[in-house]
Protein backbone atom coordinates (compact mmCIF):
# COMPACT_ATOMS: atom_id res chain seq x y z
CA UNK A 1 0.00 0.00 0.00
CA UNK A 2 1.21 3.16 -0.96
CA UNK A 3 2.19 5.75 1.42
CA UNK A 4 -0.51 8.15 0.19
CA UNK A 5 -3.28 5.93 0.81
CA UNK A 6 -1.27 5.46 4.25
CA UNK A 7 -1.23 8.62 5.24
CA UNK A 8 -4.04 10.89 6.64
CA UNK A 9 -5.38 14.15 5.50
CA UNK A 10 -3.26 16.55 7.53
CA UNK A 11 -5.21 19.00 10.50
CA UNK A 12 -3.78 21.88 11.85
CA UNK A 13 -4.00 21.83 15.65
CA UNK A 14 -3.44 25.79 15.77
CA UNK A 15 -6.13 27.98 14.20
CA UNK A 16 -6.23 31.38 12.07
CA UNK A 17 -4.29 33.90 13.78
CA UNK A 18 -4.77 37.47 13.14
CA UNK A 19 -1.27 39.40 12.54
CA UNK A 20 1.03 41.75 15.57
CA UNK A 21 -0.60 45.06 14.13
CA UNK A 22 -3.93 43.81 13.97
CA UNK A 23 -4.35 46.02 17.18
CA UNK A 24 -2.84 48.75 16.08
CA UNK A 25 -4.63 48.82 12.65
CA UNK A 26 -7.70 48.54 14.38
CA UNK A 27 -7.13 51.59 16.74
CA UNK A 28 -6.20 53.67 13.65
CA UNK A 29 -9.69 52.63 12.17
CA UNK A 30 -11.64 53.66 15.33
CA UNK A 31 -9.92 56.82 15.63
CA UNK A 32 -10.72 57.76 12.06
CA UNK A 33 -14.10 56.61 11.78
CA UNK A 34 -15.04 58.10 15.51
CA UNK A 35 -13.53 61.28 13.73
CA UNK A 36 -15.40 60.87 10.92
CA UNK A 37 -18.73 60.29 13.15
CA UNK A 38 -18.16 63.15 15.16
CA UNK A 39 -17.78 65.61 12.19
CA UNK A 40 -21.22 64.50 10.69
CA UNK A 41 -23.00 64.68 13.91
CA UNK A 42 -21.85 68.15 14.92
CA UNK A 43 -19.99 66.87 17.80
CA UNK A 44 -17.07 69.33 19.06
CA UNK A 45 -16.21 67.68 21.72
CA UNK A 46 -12.65 65.28 21.93
CA UNK A 47 -13.90 63.59 24.40
CA UNK A 48 -17.37 62.16 22.70
CA UNK A 49 -15.55 61.47 19.33
CA UNK A 50 -12.83 59.74 21.73
CA UNK A 51 -15.46 57.39 23.29
CA UNK A 52 -16.67 56.70 20.19
CA UNK A 53 -13.62 55.55 19.11
CA UNK A 54 -13.24 53.12 22.08
CA UNK A 55 -16.51 51.75 21.39
CA UNK A 56 -15.68 51.00 17.90
CA UNK A 57 -12.04 49.32 18.97
CA UNK A 58 -13.41 47.37 21.59
CA UNK A 59 -16.59 45.98 19.10
CA UNK A 60 -14.10 45.91 15.93
CA UNK A 61 -11.53 43.57 17.63
CA UNK A 62 -14.15 41.30 18.85
CA UNK A 63 -16.44 40.97 15.51
CA UNK A 64 -13.05 40.79 13.49
CA UNK A 65 -11.18 38.65 16.08
CA UNK A 66 -14.48 36.22 16.35
CA UNK A 67 -14.83 35.81 12.28
CA UNK A 68 -11.41 34.74 11.91
CA UNK A 69 -9.71 33.36 15.41
CA UNK A 70 -13.23 31.99 16.77
CA UNK A 71 -15.53 33.41 20.10
CA UNK A 72 -12.94 32.28 22.45
CA UNK A 73 -9.87 34.15 21.61
CA UNK A 74 -11.84 36.99 20.62
CA UNK A 75 -13.44 37.64 24.20
CA UNK A 76 -9.97 37.31 24.96
CA UNK A 77 -8.54 39.90 22.66
CA UNK A 78 -11.63 41.88 23.42
CA UNK A 79 -10.73 41.83 27.78
CA UNK A 80 -7.29 42.93 26.56
CA UNK A 81 -8.97 46.17 24.55
CA UNK A 82 -10.99 46.80 27.47
CA UNK A 83 -8.02 46.96 29.77
CA UNK A 84 -5.88 49.36 26.99
CA UNK A 85 -9.18 51.71 26.78
CA UNK A 86 -9.46 51.81 30.49
CA UNK A 87 -5.72 52.78 30.83
CA UNK A 88 -5.90 55.63 28.31
CA UNK A 89 -9.05 57.04 30.32
CA UNK A 90 -6.94 57.46 33.70
CA UNK A 91 -3.37 58.67 31.96
CA UNK A 92 -4.88 60.94 28.74
CA UNK A 93 -6.51 63.17 31.88
CA UNK A 94 -3.45 62.48 34.16
CA UNK A 95 -1.14 63.84 31.37
CA UNK A 96 -3.26 66.26 30.38
CA UNK A 97 -3.41 67.50 33.74
CA UNK A 98 0.39 67.44 34.17
CA UNK A 99 0.83 69.64 30.74
CA UNK A 100 -1.83 72.42 31.21
CA UNK A 101 -0.17 72.42 34.20
CA UNK A 102 3.58 72.68 32.77
CA UNK A 103 2.71 74.90 30.34
CA UNK A 104 0.56 77.73 32.22
CA UNK A 105 2.87 77.52 35.19
CA UNK A 106 6.29 77.87 33.66
CA UNK A 107 5.56 81.70 33.01
CA UNK A 108 6.40 83.04 36.03
CA UNK A 109 8.21 79.83 37.57
CA UNK A 110 12.09 81.45 38.53
CA UNK A 111 14.66 81.63 40.96
CA UNK A 112 12.88 85.01 42.08
CA UNK A 113 9.80 83.56 41.95
CA UNK A 114 10.81 80.86 44.70
CA UNK A 115 12.45 83.27 46.97
CA UNK A 116 10.37 85.66 47.68
CA UNK A 117 7.25 86.08 49.42
CA UNK A 118 3.77 88.11 48.37
CA UNK A 119 5.22 91.07 51.53
CA UNK A 120 3.93 93.68 50.09
CA UNK A 121 2.33 92.72 46.36
CA UNK A 122 -1.21 92.90 46.13
CA UNK A 123 -2.71 90.11 44.79
CA UNK A 124 -4.08 91.92 41.57
CA UNK A 125 0.16 92.92 40.92
CA UNK A 126 2.64 91.15 39.04
CA UNK A 127 5.57 89.88 41.09
CA UNK A 128 5.85 88.50 44.50
CA UNK A 129 7.38 85.11 45.18
CA UNK A 130 5.92 81.55 47.26
CA UNK A 131 8.87 81.64 49.93
CA UNK A 132 6.51 81.92 52.19
CA UNK A 133 4.20 79.54 51.34
CA UNK A 134 7.12 77.03 50.56
CA UNK A 135 8.46 77.41 54.25
CA UNK A 136 4.97 76.92 56.05
CA UNK A 137 3.91 74.05 53.84
CA UNK A 138 7.56 72.16 54.98
CA UNK A 139 7.45 73.17 58.43
CA UNK A 140 3.78 72.38 58.91
CA UNK A 141 4.37 68.45 56.86
CA UNK A 142 7.58 67.95 59.13
CA UNK A 143 6.09 68.84 62.01
CA UNK A 144 2.75 66.05 61.09
CA UNK A 145 5.63 63.19 60.39
CA UNK A 146 7.43 64.08 63.78
CA UNK A 147 4.11 63.54 65.34
CA UNK A 148 2.84 60.56 63.03
CA UNK A 149 5.63 58.55 62.44
CA UNK A 150 5.92 57.37 65.52
CA UNK A 151 2.69 56.86 66.80
CA UNK A 152 2.31 55.13 63.67
CA UNK A 153 4.74 52.60 63.42
CA UNK A 154 4.68 51.82 67.40
CA UNK A 155 0.82 50.79 66.94
CA UNK A 156 1.56 48.69 64.00
CA UNK A 157 4.26 47.05 65.83
CA UNK A 158 1.69 46.52 67.96
CA UNK A 159 -0.83 45.20 65.99
CA UNK A 160 1.49 42.87 64.34
CA UNK A 161 4.07 41.43 67.27
CA UNK A 162 1.77 42.01 70.32
CA UNK A 163 -2.05 42.61 69.73
CA UNK A 164 -4.46 39.76 70.40
CA UNK A 165 -8.02 40.34 71.81
CA UNK A 166 -10.35 43.11 72.37
CA UNK A 167 -7.95 45.83 72.61
CA UNK A 168 -5.99 44.81 69.15
CA UNK A 169 -9.55 44.56 67.61
CA UNK A 170 -10.68 47.86 68.87
CA UNK A 171 -7.72 49.40 67.16
CA UNK A 172 -7.71 48.21 64.32
CA UNK A 173 -11.72 49.22 64.17
CA UNK A 174 -10.82 53.05 64.79
CA UNK A 175 -7.77 52.71 62.36
CA UNK A 176 -10.45 51.76 59.83
CA UNK A 177 -12.42 54.47 60.78
CA UNK A 178 -9.76 56.87 60.48
CA UNK A 179 -8.25 56.26 57.39
CA UNK A 180 -12.28 56.99 56.12
CA UNK A 181 -12.37 60.75 57.87
CA UNK A 182 -12.84 64.03 56.06
CA UNK A 183 -9.66 66.23 56.23
CA UNK A 184 -12.43 69.21 57.40
CA UNK A 185 -13.40 66.97 59.83
CA UNK A 186 -9.80 66.79 61.32
CA UNK A 187 -9.94 70.36 61.13
CA UNK A 188 -12.69 70.98 63.13
CA UNK A 189 -11.73 68.50 65.63
CA UNK A 190 -8.23 70.15 66.51
CA UNK A 191 -10.06 73.67 66.36
CA UNK A 192 -12.84 73.02 68.71
CA UNK A 193 -9.99 71.31 70.83
CA UNK A 194 -6.76 73.33 70.36
CA UNK A 195 -8.60 76.97 69.69
CA UNK A 196 -12.12 77.29 70.84
CA UNK A 197 -11.12 75.08 74.31
CA UNK A 198 -7.60 75.81 75.00
CA UNK A 199 -7.57 79.29 74.02
CA UNK A 200 -4.56 78.80 71.49
CA UNK A 201 -4.39 80.65 68.35
CA UNK A 202 -3.92 80.31 64.91
CA UNK A 203 -0.08 78.61 64.36
CA UNK A 204 1.58 76.50 62.12
CA UNK A 205 1.38 73.72 64.60
CA UNK A 206 -2.61 73.20 64.86
CA UNK A 207 -2.38 72.52 61.50
CA UNK A 208 -0.06 69.77 61.95
CA UNK A 209 -1.92 68.36 64.20
CA UNK A 210 -4.63 67.91 62.14
CA UNK A 211 -2.60 66.41 59.36
CA UNK A 212 -1.05 63.82 61.50
CA UNK A 213 -5.05 62.97 62.13
CA UNK A 214 -4.53 62.08 58.41
CA UNK A 215 -1.56 61.14 57.94
CA UNK A 216 -1.61 58.22 61.35
CA UNK A 217 -4.22 55.91 59.55
CA UNK A 218 -2.14 55.51 56.56
CA UNK A 219 1.50 55.17 58.32
CA UNK A 220 0.09 52.26 60.49
CA UNK A 221 -1.72 50.52 57.45
CA UNK A 222 1.24 50.24 55.23
CA UNK A 223 3.84 49.64 58.38
CA UNK A 224 1.27 46.86 59.09
CA UNK A 225 1.54 45.00 56.40
CA UNK A 226 5.06 45.33 55.79
CA UNK A 227 5.67 43.82 58.88
CA UNK A 228 3.30 41.25 58.22
CA UNK A 229 5.29 40.44 55.01
CA UNK A 230 8.49 39.56 57.42
CA UNK A 231 8.96 35.82 57.47
CA UNK A 232 8.37 34.39 60.66
CA UNK A 233 11.45 31.99 60.61
CA UNK A 234 13.58 34.82 61.21
CA UNK A 235 11.73 35.82 63.36
CA UNK A 236 12.09 31.90 65.02
CA UNK A 237 15.87 32.10 64.46
CA UNK A 238 16.82 35.16 66.33
CA UNK A 239 14.37 33.96 69.56
CA UNK A 240 15.84 30.39 69.11
CA UNK A 241 19.29 32.05 69.90
CA UNK A 242 18.11 33.64 72.82
CA UNK A 243 17.15 37.17 72.07
CA UNK A 244 14.54 38.83 73.72
CA UNK A 245 11.75 39.67 71.23
CA UNK A 246 11.67 43.88 71.85
CA UNK A 247 15.64 43.14 70.46
CA UNK A 248 14.36 40.96 67.63
CA UNK A 249 11.89 43.60 66.52
CA UNK A 250 14.67 46.13 66.87
CA UNK A 251 17.09 44.11 64.85
CA UNK A 252 15.39 41.97 62.44
CA UNK A 253 11.90 42.96 62.05
CA UNK A 254 12.07 46.68 61.34
CA UNK A 255 15.86 46.02 59.03
CA UNK A 256 13.78 43.92 56.94
CA UNK A 257 11.05 46.05 56.24
CA UNK A 258 12.41 49.20 56.48
CA UNK A 259 12.23 49.97 52.58
CA UNK A 260 8.44 49.74 52.89
CA UNK A 261 8.13 51.42 55.59
CA UNK A 262 9.70 54.30 54.33
CA UNK A 263 7.49 54.05 51.45
CA UNK A 264 4.41 54.15 53.38
CA UNK A 265 5.70 57.43 55.10
CA UNK A 266 6.63 59.10 51.78
CA UNK A 267 3.02 58.08 50.13
CA UNK A 268 1.48 59.26 53.60
CA UNK A 269 3.53 62.37 53.40
CA UNK A 270 2.62 63.08 50.05
CA UNK A 271 -1.06 62.33 50.41
CA UNK A 272 -1.90 65.42 53.18
CA UNK A 273 0.42 67.88 51.28
CA UNK A 274 -2.13 69.45 49.34
CA UNK A 275 -5.16 69.46 52.06
CA UNK A 276 -6.26 72.76 52.33
CA UNK A 277 -9.47 72.37 54.55
CA UNK A 278 -7.24 72.05 57.86
CA UNK A 279 -4.88 74.90 56.89
CA UNK A 280 -7.94 77.34 56.05
CA UNK A 281 -8.94 76.27 59.48
CA UNK A 282 -6.43 76.82 61.63
CA UNK A 283 -3.05 78.28 59.96
CA UNK A 284 -5.01 80.78 58.34
CA UNK A 285 -2.84 83.06 56.11
CA UNK A 286 -0.21 85.21 55.68
CA UNK A 287 1.85 87.16 52.78
CA UNK A 288 4.61 87.37 55.02
CA UNK A 289 7.48 85.12 56.08
CA UNK A 290 6.62 83.35 59.48
CA UNK A 291 9.16 80.97 60.49
CA UNK A 292 7.73 79.93 63.91
CA UNK A 293 5.34 77.36 63.13
CA UNK A 294 4.15 77.66 67.15
CA UNK A 295 2.71 81.10 66.87
CA UNK A 296 0.56 83.19 64.30
CA UNK A 297 -0.58 82.28 60.88
CA UNK A 298 1.52 80.97 58.45
CA UNK A 299 1.12 80.40 54.55
CA UNK A 300 0.80 77.24 53.03
CA UNK A 301 0.78 76.16 49.01
CA UNK A 302 -2.49 74.71 49.26
CA UNK A 303 -3.79 78.31 50.43
CA UNK A 304 -1.66 79.99 48.52
CA UNK A 305 -2.96 78.60 44.95
CA UNK A 306 -6.30 79.33 46.47
CA UNK A 307 -6.24 82.56 47.21
CA UNK A 308 -4.62 83.70 44.55
CA UNK A 309 -7.30 82.37 42.40
CA UNK A 310 -9.80 83.64 44.51
CA UNK A 311 -8.55 86.76 44.89
CA UNK A 312 -7.42 87.67 41.81
CA UNK A 313 -9.79 89.85 40.48
CA UNK A 314 -9.79 88.67 36.69
CA UNK A 315 -5.69 89.34 36.75
CA UNK A 316 -3.66 87.19 34.67
CA UNK A 317 -0.27 88.08 36.98
CA UNK A 318 -2.54 86.23 40.13
CA UNK A 319 -3.90 83.38 37.99
CA UNK A 320 -0.15 82.90 36.78
CA UNK A 321 1.15 82.78 40.33
CA UNK A 322 -1.70 80.21 41.54
CA UNK A 323 -0.29 78.05 38.30
CA UNK A 324 3.73 78.58 39.13
CA UNK A 325 2.48 77.40 42.50
CA UNK A 326 0.78 74.51 41.67
CA UNK A 327 3.02 73.26 39.27
CA UNK A 328 5.49 73.32 42.74
CA UNK A 329 3.07 71.52 44.27
CA UNK A 330 3.20 68.58 41.53
CA UNK A 331 6.89 68.24 41.83
CA UNK A 332 7.22 67.89 45.51
CA UNK A 333 5.02 65.04 45.67
CA UNK A 334 6.54 63.75 42.63
CA UNK A 335 9.84 63.99 44.05
CA UNK A 336 8.45 62.21 47.29
CA UNK A 337 7.12 59.17 45.11
CA UNK A 338 10.51 59.16 43.74
CA UNK A 339 12.16 59.08 46.56
CA UNK A 340 10.10 56.65 48.30
CA UNK A 341 10.81 54.47 44.92
CA UNK A 342 14.40 54.78 44.81
CA UNK A 343 14.51 53.95 49.12
CA UNK A 344 12.37 51.34 48.53
CA UNK A 345 14.39 49.54 45.51
CA UNK A 346 17.63 49.99 47.83
CA UNK A 347 16.18 48.17 51.17
CA UNK A 348 14.85 45.91 49.15
CA UNK A 349 15.66 42.17 50.27
CA UNK A 350 18.59 41.08 47.51
CA UNK A 351 17.81 37.75 45.71
CA UNK A 352 20.37 35.57 44.93
CA UNK A 353 24.33 35.21 45.23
Amino acid sequence: MSNATLSPQRSSLRGATLPKWFAWAVAAGSVVLGLGISAAAGLGSSIQWALIAAILFVVGSYGISAKVEGRRQAKDRTATSLVWVAFLLAVIPLASLIWETVKRGIKVLDGYFLTHSMGVVADTEPGGGIYHAILGTLEQVGLATLISVPIGVLTAIYLVEYGRGRLAKAVTFFVDVMTGIPSIVAGLFILSLWILILGMGYSGFAGSMALSILMIPVVVRSTEEMLKLVPNELREASLALGVPKWRTILKVVLPTSLGGITTGVMLAIARITGETAPVLLLVWVTNFINSNPFSDPQASLPMYIYLQYANSGGSGAAYDRAWAAALTLIAFIMILNLVARGIARWKAPKTGR
